[in-house]
């Protein structure tokens, strides 16, 4: 067939990858010069099966009604009008049940243990790097009191499959030593063997190339989609600032921007959002930087060595479509980087990036059929979406052939 993928970011160009894969005559639209220009540009770079667990929780309930009065959260919330942001907020707020919570990780869970696999079995087969790091990541813990309940709160992923060893803080030293000058601020920590880094949007340039040069899939950058025509229960053509182009089918790719595309059509998406920020800084002493991707859980700050660089991301804003940002976004990046990695970056080379996560209130993504035989949903991965991609790019390849998907959809296709 020849089908049209719109979003070009790591979602998107993964799930062309597949399809041409199948023989399809693919094309990706994206409103940028180059893909991964947006949300999959400077994410934290982490790979993480260890990051299941969903969102919407009876914490995150707590921190959530705290965020609407202080900045100091990991958590902020800009009051606003937006009607779409309250809906988005009641339906989030009835997902924070236990057994709600329950489910919705183990779903997520489910789709990152089979998009690990997904990544590594791409990456053999096209060679591309990406500089991948697959010797796991830190959760790490400032005081006993947060181990001990980091602990309890990922028992429920060990007992669904995850590879979870439960170090001190001389362990974190031994399994990282770029941990060292900050040993006596850890209590402990998790070490998740099974999780990897990873540059995003390295490999989402380099996958598009391969796939542009041995599966003929085509690009058309710089193209901004303004709407999308159907007929006869078919998407028919959608329609850009450089005119329609029409397909046999659609993949809807486009992150936070997939409601305004899909709601042309009837096709309403529960996606609001979530601003994130990151800096990326050159490594000055290589014996001084982490050597693994971690996450600082009490300050809820995520960082990866990729190459020679150092990125840390941190941060969940609800601000709409607000994607700039000012120097006081970034200044607890600075404070947690130097207080961890002092002297192993060259801080004042920094590189800053605010980009949009695109949730959905369960946290888990929207994947499948929507509406039209001909229409097929790879949206609201969330913070999550690098590490979902390849299995999302997958599953979706295999519904538009009709093909048996090689893990239990169950939860995971759309039902809107």
């Amino acid at each position: 067939m020849k089908i049209l993928v719109l979003g070009g970011g790591v979602i998107g160009v993964t799930a062309a990858y597949y399809l041409s894969r199948d023989g399809h005559d693919v094309t990706v639209i994206d409103r940028n010069a180059q893909a991964a220009s947006e949300t999959s540009h400077a994410n934290a770079g982490l790979l993480t099966p260890g990051d299941a667990y969903a969102w919407a929780s009876p914490e995150a309930l707590k921190v959530f009604i705290q965020s609407l009065s202080r900045r100091d959260t990991g958590i902020r919330v800009r009051p606003t009008v937006d009607p779409a942001f309250w809906r988005w907020s009641l339906a989030f707020l009835r997902q924070c049940t236990r057994a709600k919570t329950r489910v919705n990780t183990l779903r997520k869970l489910r789709l990152l243990f089979y998009s690990r696999d997904c990544i590594n079995a791409l990456a053999e087969d096209t060679g591309i790097d990406y500089d991948a790091e697959k010797r796991g990541v830190l959760y790490f813990y400032r005081s006993r009191a947060s181990l001990e309940h980091g602990v309890r709160h990922m028992r429920l992923l060990a007992e669904h499959g995850l590879d979870m060893r439960v170090v001190d803080r001389d362990g974190v030293v031994g399994i990282d030593p770029g941990l060292a000058a900050a040993k006596d601020r850890i209590a402990g920590a998790i070490h998740s063997p099974m999780d990897q880094t990873g540059d995003c949007c390295k490999f989402t340039r380099s996958l598009a190339a391969w796939s542009s040069e041995h599966s003929g899939v085509g690009f058309a950058y710089e193209t901004k989609i303004t709407a999308m025509e159907a007929s006869g229960g078919r998407i028919r053509r959608v329609i850009t600032d450089r005119g329609a182009f029409e397909a046999d089918a659609f993949v809807l790719a486009m992150g936070s921007d997939s409601p305004f595309v899909a709601r042309q059509v009837g096709v309403h998406l529960p996606i609001y959002p979530v601003k994130g920020y990151s800096i990326t800084v050159p490594v000055r002493d290589g014996g001084a930087a982490p050597q693994l991707g971690g996450v600082d859980e009490d300050k809820l700050v995520a960082y990866s060595r990729l190459g020679n660089r150092l990125r840390l991301a941190a941060t969940a804003e609800f601000c709409g479509h607000d994607r700039s940002h000012r120097p006081r976004d970034f200044e607890m990046l600075f404070k947690t980087a130097k207080e961890l990695f002092p002297g192993a970056a060259d801080y004042d080379r920094a590189e800053y990036w605010a980009g949009l996560r695109p949730m959905t209130p369960s946290s888990v993504p929207i994947l499948g059929r929507a509406r039209f035989d001909n229409l097929f949903l790879d949206v609201g991965h969330g913070h999550v979406g690098w590490s979902m991609a390849c299995g999302s790019g997958k599953l979706v390849s295999d519904l538009v052939a009709a093909r048996a998907p090689e893990i239990d959809t169950d939860g995971l296709l759309y039902a809107g």
